[in-house]
């Protein structure tokens, strides 16, 4: 897969220290991968869930979530938002508990 971009897992980073370590195991792992659905990422993050249009990874025990939009066809992973899980549970539109939407920070 190709992932766009590291850049946004590096920003994260520079306020998050003890992001790195998980953020890049997450980043060689799919960069790596050449999974065709969300069976095959749960094969290898089985905490990943599909929320509305988006994968969302749970990031070193659940402190971080990681959302980003995957084109299975394509093999590209976009990278959309990387928050800790109160920022995630602020930003999640309580209204639509299966199609969650993110609103603007």
């Amino acid at each position: 897969m190709h992932i766009i971009s590291y850049r946004r897992l590096r920003e994260f980073n520079k306020q998050h220290g003890d992001s790195l370590v998980p953020l890049d195991s997450w980043y060689k792992i799919a960069s790596k991968a050449n999974w065709k659905n969300l069976i095959d990422v749960q094969s290898v993050f089985p905490q990943a869930e599909a929320v509305g249009n988006f994968t969302v990874f749970n990031i070193k025990g659940n402190k971080y979530r990681l959302i980003v939009s995957i084109d299975y066809e394509r093999q590209l992973i976009y990278i959309k938002y990387i928050l800790t899980h109160a920022e995630y549970d602020k930003r999640c539109d309580p209204a639509l508990c299966v199609a969650v939407s993110f609103r603007a920070a």
